[in-house]
This record gives structure tokens, C-alpha cells and sequence, in this order.
């Protein structure tokens, strides 16, 4: 079960309660949600807790936002078979959000690289000529090998291979 613990904007946008309470997830499930507004446009950053592997979806509608568990697994697998990732750890990340739960936030280190990293969102969505100019997938591609300093400077794509490793022990 993936719990997705979103930002108080995040749950309103998505028209949910936070349904547990936060800190009760594994080591896979836990991803924070955060509701970025680029070009007028409402885009959502998933950023999994624990390696910091992160992805932008750009530009949801209300009814992408109803749906907001099936657009993020589609995301998730597309962007993890980009990555080259061995079929068993997509499926062990497939396999955890087949069911979907919210809370609220509960980790400001996370957060803190959530903020920095949608500072970077914003520098390239500009730099490109607004989002609709913008490459997602170089974008999703980029973002995840951006040094992190809560995960000792290395990029969260290598965490993730790391941990992905981990767990299928």
C-alpha cells in the first residue's frame, strides 16, 4: 500500500482527507505530494521519501486530479522503465501502489528537497520557454540526478538503484 502524504493544498486540490496518520509507512510506500502552479497550470511533485526519486506530472486536470492514483502509477512505470531499472524493482513499486492511501506531510527534510527541487522545476520550465516547451521526460530525467544533500549529496536516481537492490534481497 503506497501512502501518499500531501501538503494541505495537495489534499484540497485532490479533494481528499488525509486518511491515516503519517509515519506509519514502509520503506517503498511512502511518497510526499506537493501542488506546484507553473504558467497558470496546476502540476504535482511526487518525491518517494527515502531516496528522494521524484517526479513531475505538469499541467492535471480535474478529472487527472479524480484519478491522481492511476496517472501517478502510468508515470511512475514509464518513468522507471526510462531509467533502465530491472523489471523486478518496477514491479515491487507497481505491486505497492496498487492500493493507494493520503496522510499529510510528516517529514520537513523531504519537504526541504521538494523546495529546492521545484525551484529547479521552475528554472527549466523558463528557461525552455514555458511549459508547454518543456520536455518532461528530460525534465523527470534531470531532476532525479541533481545532487541532494539529505541523501549525503548523492543523486536520488543512484538511491534508488541502491535501495531497489536492498529490497529485492
Amino acid at each position: 500500500m503506497a501512502i501518499l502524504k500531501c501538503t494541505k493544498k495537495c489534499l484540497s486540490e485532490l479533494k481528499v482527507n488525509a486518511e491515516i496518520s503519517p509515519g506509519l509507512s514502509g520503506d517503498i510506500s511512502g511518497w510526499h505530494v506537493n501542488l506546484i502552479r507553473i504558467d497558470r497550470r496546476k502540476c504535482l511533485l511526487f518525491t518517494h521519501d527515502l531516496t528522494l526519486y521524484s517526479i513531475f506530472l505538469p499541467g492535471l486536470t480535474k478529472p487527472e486530479f479524480r484519478r491522481i492514483g492511476d496517472i501517478f502509477g502510468q508515470s511512475l512505470f514509464k518513468n522507471l522503465i526510462r531509467e533502465g531499472l530491472p523489471q523486478a524493482h518496477i514491479e515491487l513499486f507497481l505491486e505497492d501502489i496498487r492500493e493507494i492511501r493520503f496522510a499529510k506531510t510528516d517529514n520537513r527534510s523531504v519537504l526541504g528537497s521538494m523546495t529546492d527541487l521545484t525551484f529547479q522545476i521552475k528554472y527549466i520550465v523558463s528557461d525552455s520557454g514555458g511549459l508547454s516547451n518543456t520536455d518532461i521526460v528530460k525534465l523527470n530525467h534531470d531532476l532525479n540526478r541533481i545532487p541532494m544533500r539529505a541523501i549525503s549529496g548523492i543523486h536520488s536516481i543512484e538511491e534508488l538503484r541502491v535501495f531497489c537492490k536492498r529490497l529485492s534481497r
